[in-house]
């Protein structure tokens, strides 16, 4: 895998409007691979926003190598301007990505989710609709057993942020309204089952997947800062 990462110009137009839609980063980040995708690529995205700086950075995790290219012409004004980058870091900056994990590690770990649950068949509707879970508790036993899922033990975690998110899809000449509940989680998880947790690093935790939400970010506990943005 890779994992790039790209140091966003909160003054650029294109950057406010996908501030404002999801669908919209969604579309820029997939110009950076060819078109069609490769069957197994697998894309994972999440934009962090620093608390003190408000310095805004986009992580994206892929399985093929991106082509960055386009978004670095200074007329773009995508990218954070090089003379302003802090400590004049690669922007972007672009690395394999092949974690080095065995079972028992503990380790830090951040994600922005989309915590929902799947409704019950009633008399008026069929069984499937998804909904958005609002309570701390249910978001995070929702987080426990997704971790589980992912052949982890959930040690401890702390709720950072939530946020409402929305947008715009437009697909077949319709329009769609978009709205999610964005949940940003922090803590320790201890590893169990490495088989189970490949495959979640890889394909994200959760829903809304193509739209900024499942990248599960793993480091020792001293090098994934807390986020409070």
């Amino acid at each position: 895998m890779y994992l790039s990462r790209l140091l966003l110009n909160p003054r650029s137009r294109q950057m406010q409007r996908e501030l404002a839609d999801p669908y919209q980063m969604h579309r820029t980040i997939m110009s950076a691979f060819p078109f069609p995708l490769p069957e197994d690529e697998r894309i994972l995205f999440r934009l962090d926003e620093a608390p003190r700086t408000g310095t805004l950075t986009l992580l994206v995790q892929s399985i093929h190598l991106p082509d960055w290219t386009p978004l670095t012409e200074p007329a773009k004004a995508y990218l954070l301007p090089a003379d302003t980058v802090p400590a004049q870091l690669p922007n972007p900056a672009v690395k394999p990505y092949d974690p080095a994990l065995i079972p028992g590690q503990t380790l830090a770990f951040r994600l922005l989710a989309n915590p929902t649950k799947r409704l019950g068949k009633t008399a008026e509707k069929a069984a499937g609709k998804r909904v958005g879970l609002h309570r701390e508790d249910d978001q995070l036993a929702w987080l426990q057993r997704k971790l589980e899922s992912a052949g982890c033990q959930l040690i401890s975690a702390d709720i950072s942020r939530q946020a409402k998110i929305t947008g715009k899809l437009h697909r077949n000449d319709q329009k769609h309204d978009l709205s999610f509940n964005a949940v940003r989680f922090e803590g320790q998880l201890q590893i169990r089952e490495l088989d189970k947790l490949i495959p979640a690093l890889r394909d994200g935790v959760g829903p809304a997947k193509g739209l900024g939400f499942g990248l599960l970010s793993l480091a020792p506990a001293h090098l994934l800062a807390p986020n409070r943005g």
